[in-house]
């Protein structure tokens, strides 16, 4: 008979892990709660591949769609995070009212550069010393407020690229 071997996590992640299963289970929305909480704990805000499949394992919750809601909600990372994250919506909305504009100068004044600059749907680019993260999501159902972008999970709308700026030379500051 074939067995599986579950993941390993380091002890303390596995507690952790297990405790926030236990406290999330029957729960509507357990799945998107038990995520959420792992990722945050993570200091890169992020969700490594072997956390998916000890959460899936602890769980009995399909590999396949533990990984679907990581990918599926933008509020979930696959890949570390820097200290600060700016994350530009490029749904309709936010494109026609310059959200591009808005990434190119964030790339730019953070120096990320503009060498594979794209209409891809998602970019996530983090500075060499991980301090930024610019990434992109599709839409943030905002778009009254477009264009959006979203400076360390707190939501600015009608942003332009002055007041980005400004709000990369605030979070530089204050990180000094």
């Amino acid at each position: 008979m074939l067995t599986l071997q579950q993941p390993r996590l380091e002890a303390g992640d596995q507690e952790f892990v297990d405790q926030v299963i236990t406290d999330r289970k029957g729960r509507p929305g357990a799945l998107l709660g038990i995520l959420e909480a792992v990722q945050e704990r993570h200091p890169n805000k992020y969700l490594p591949m072997a956390t998916l499949d000890y959460i899936a394992a602890k769980t009995g919750v399909p590999l396949s769609r533990v990984f679907s809601v990581a990918t599926f909600y933008s509020l979930f990372n696959l890949k570390p995070q820097g200290d600060n994250t700016i994350c530009i919506c490029r749904g309709t909305a936010c494109h026609t009212r310059g959200s591009r504009n808005l990434l190119q100068s964030a790339r730019l004044s953070l120096g990320l550069g503009l060498d594979d600059i794209s209409e891809e749907d998602k970019i996530l680019l983090t500075t060499p010393d991980g301090r930024f993260t610019v990434r992109t999501v599709a839409c943030f159902g905002q778009c009254a407020l477009a264009p959006v972008v979203e400076v360390n999970h707190k939501i600015r709308g009608h942003v332009n690229e002055r007041t980005l700026q400004r709000e990369i030379e605030t979070i530089e500051r204050e990180s000094e």
